[in-house]
């Protein structure tokens, strides 16, 4: 597997990430028809998909997944669902929200999962300060999980539970694009590398 590592000064990531995402997007649609993209959320991505909402392109050839969401409210501003519905709503790309308001999260984890493509064309994660990407977190049996693409976690992490992404699902992208900001995350991104 081919890795290419970008440095890039923290004033211009929104803008580098915005083209690149844009690209990958462009010469997918342009190369199949039709676009799999699953994107995290955190704080890091929200700037970059305001960016990437703005640009014309193929939108209604993009199907958006959620990599992982927090058990909360509809609507709630801690739930990545709102920011994804925030920037790519009304652009004609399809979103699919994971049910987290669903009180069975194993089946709402299995539903999710009926719903994913046999490999994602585009997937975006970040890193946390602690090694976590999606909400794949630190000691949580949810790492241990390689039977399904989908699961919850198995306890609260920063104050909710969580459905995610598992690795085996990860590892069906075409394309991964982490987007690591930070001072805090240098550890963490060492140990990555």
């Amino acid at each position: 597997m081919h890795h290419d590592l970008e440095v890039i000064a923290s004033g211009e990531v929104a803008v580098a990430a915005t083209e690149l995402f844009a690209g990958l997007i462009t010469t997918t649609v342009a190369a199949k028809g039709t676009c799999t993209l699953a994107l995290s959320g955190g704080h890091t991505p929200w700037d970059v998909f305001g960016r990437l909402a703005g640009r014309d392109l193929p939108w209604e050839a993009c199907t958006i997944y959620q990599v992982d969401e927090r058990v909360a409210p509809d609507g709630d501003p801690d739930r990545n669902l709102t920011h994804l519905e925030a920037a790519f709503g009304g652009l004609g790309a399809k979103v699919m929200a994971m049910d987290v308001t669903n009180p069975d999260l194993s089946a709402a984890a299995r539903h999710y999962a009926t719903a994913l493509p046999e490999a994602f064309d585009v997937v975006h994660l970040g890193l946390g300060a602690d090694g976590h990407t999606a909400s794949l977190v630190p000691g949580d049996d949810v790492l241990d999980v390689t039977g399904t693409l989908v699961a919850p976690t198995t306890a609260p992490y920063q104050g909710h539970r969580r459905l995610t992404l598992t690795y085996p699902a990860l590892a069906r992208a075409r394309q991964l694009v982490w987007l690591v900001t930070g001072a805090t995350k240098q550890d963490a991104l060492a140990a990555l590398l």
